[in-house]
């Protein structure tokens, strides 16, 4: 039976996005982490990999947060990519 509470902080956004991400498949932030207790319960990890981006991946994320992202073609990859031939 599920009768305990468990209480985090988290920034406002981050809270928002995801809910919103959850809940287009159907699940609440309560849901996602009581799925995530659950799983790292039973299996004795957690039930993905953290990773820790570089730099170089951390300014692409908050470019494209930003919306500040290239857009592209595949005619254009296709001209790129054949440049040299």
């Amino acid at each position: 039976m599920a009768n305990h509470l468990v209480q985090t902080r988290i920034d406002a956004e981050i809270k928002e996005e995801a809910a919103a991400v959850l809940g287009a498949i159907g699940l609440t932030v309560s849901d996602a982490v009581r799925l995530m207790l659950t799983r790292t319960a039973r299996e004795k990890a957690l039930p993905f990999e953290p990773l820790v981006p570089n730099e170089t991946t951390i300014a692409a994320m908050r470019e494209a947060r930003a919306g500040k992202l290239e857009a592209v073609t595949l005619e254009s990859i296709q001209a790129e990519l054949n440049a040299d031939d």
